[in-house]
């Protein structure tokens, strides 16, 4: 796991509070990072809005 993937994961779990901002920071996280560690960002990602209703359409519409 790449430092710039940590760094992501922590930005949004900071933001997860404002759909809004969870949606733009996770296309600048799969517009910076590598093909494998989006591999791996899109695999948490879904992880952690498993349970969070209002997350779950940001991820889908990617």
């Amino acid at each position: 796991m790449s430092k710039n993937l940590k760094y992501y994961q922590q930005i949004l779990q900071k933001v997860s509070f404002d759909r809004h901002l969870f949606s733009k920071e996770l296309k600048k996280a799969y517009a910076f990072l590598t093909p494998k560690d989006r591999d791996l960002l899109r695999s948490w990602v879904a992880d952690y809005v498993e349970h969070r209703s209002d997350l779950q359409s940001v991820v889908f519409s990617l």
